[in-house]
């Protein structure tokens, strides 16, 4: 493309070149949409959110989507439950109806980590960091779509979507006086809980947390805090979505992710919020790390998860930092750019992957949905979650497979074949 821009803007830029190549560029854009997912890259490597050109990949909306009010947490300040820079937190909340007027649905926003101070100075000026800058409203699809044919199972829930402002998974305690910033996503989980107990779900006869990326961590973190919230006759569950961070090593032989999540853990007190199961014994950083939490949850937990994950792809395995020539900079945007001996280190994860959930895996209580696609997060959006051709495992997709274990209608330890061999992925490519 860049070749193509330097010949339109040269002397040679006749208005009749001008025209082929602008319907030359014009035919690869509608090519590659109509092969994979286009995404216009991460705002930050400390963000684990990813945009993209087409939101539908052939989805077919009724209706518009449902688009659901902020409402800050008015008690939060007194308790110290602030974002970054001190405002309040909120959340977005649509009530159920009918046979789910008593069930809900927790999720948790993800948005990446800050590990340093000058890392969240700047996140504290951005929606991540801020409730200043969050959107009023914004649109529910996917699990949390209020469309029985497009959320089947969990459609008519109180849903829930908790805006994430901490940098640290909702897991911090702490704050760095001279910045002015606030370490408080434990104090803000805590608030958000307390305020939605309040408003009904102490009444909730099923409840279910999940979240995606930093909230699919999130999740791990508080599923058996979520559980305690309620009494032993509620049937609670926690589902991970895109939240399955391996300590792994990059393309450089050095551990990129684990010196970020050093950095999150120990600059925002995270240490004295992780789990004891795993904290009285391991390194605190380690703890972070969902591969060392798993086993020991006790709540009934679901792992959703790409085999080859492209936040951990662009920002753990093959990071620039990790690639200073960049040998890895095409097959890190796309897939397809790869070089045999490039797929075979991605082959290697995925088996990292799975070597990391087997215990996990012989427990009935847990489920497991592991497709072999270059994506990250598949419950948000409505394409992945529950379409016509939505990716699948076997013959159940995301949406089945996550209803059915949580209705305790099938026991789902689903585990793709490797890359190639999986026609139906929604593959991200980064422009």
């Amino acid at each position: 493309m860049r070749a193509m821009a330097e010949v339109v803007n040269g002397s040679e830029g006749s208005a009749a070149l001008k025209m082929k190549m602008r319907l030359l560029v014009w035919a690869l854009w509608l090519l590659g949409l109509v092969s994979s997912k286009w995404v216009d890259g991460f705002e930050d490597l400390n963000v684990t959110e990813q945009h993209y050109y087409d939101q539908s990949y052939g989805v077919s909306y009724a209706s518009k989507p449902l688009l659901v009010g902020l409402t800050l947490i008015n008690g939060a300040a007194a308790k110290g439950a602030v974002c970054l820079d001190g405002t309040l937190p909120g959340y977005h909340l649509h009530r159920g109806y009918g046979s789910g007027a008593n069930s809900w649905l927790i999720q948790l926003e993800g948005g990446g980590w800050c590990d340093s101070i000058r890392s969240c100075v700047y996140r504290k000026n951005t929606r991540h960091g801020s409730s200043t800058y969050m959107e009023r409203q914004i649109q529910f699809p996917g699990i949390l779509s209020n469309k029985a044919e497009e959320n089947p199972d969990f459609f008519n829930w109180n849903r829930v979507k908790l805006r994430y402002c901490d940098g640290a998974s909702f897991s911090g305690d702490s704050q760095y006086k001279a910045g002015q910033l606030y370490f408080r996503g434990q104090r803000i989980w805590l608030a958000a809980m307390e305020d939605l107990m309040s408003k009904g779900m102490r009444h909730a006869t099923q409840a279910l947390l999940s979240g995606c990326s930093a909230g699919g961590l999130a999740s791990i973190l508080h599923c058996d805090e979520f559980r305690g919230l309620f009494p032993w006759t509620t049937k609670v569950k926690c589902l991970s979505d895109g939240g399955l961070f391996l300590d792994t090593i990059d393309v450089s032989g050095r551990r990129t992710l684990r010196n970020m999540f050093r950095g999150v853990v120990w600059l925002q007190g995270v240490k004295k919020n992780l789990p004891w199961s795993c904290a009285n014994h391991l390194n605190p950083t380690l703890c972070f790390f969902p591969q060392h939490l798993i086993a020991d949850i006790k709540t009934p937990l679901f792992l959703l998860n790409a085999a080859y994950d492209m936040w951990q792809i662009q920002a753990s395995l093959a990071p620039p930092s990790a690639d200073p020539h960049g040998h890895w900079h095409a097959c890190r945007k796309n897939y397809a750019h790869c070089t045999l001996s490039q797929i075979q280190f991605f082959q290697g994860f995925r088996n990292q992957m799975l070597n990391a959930v087997k215990g996990f895996s012989r427990s009935n209580k847990n489920g497991l949905f592991i497709n072999s696609c270059f994506a990250h997060c598949q419950t948000e959006r409505q394409d992945t979650w529950f379409a016509q051709r939505s990716p699948h495992i076997g013959n159940k997709g995301v949406a089945e497979s996550v209803g059915n274990w949580y209705f305790d209608r099938a026991d789902i330890k689903a585990v793709d074949c490797p890359f190639p061999c999986d026609k139906t992925c929604h593959n991200l490519v980064f422009k």
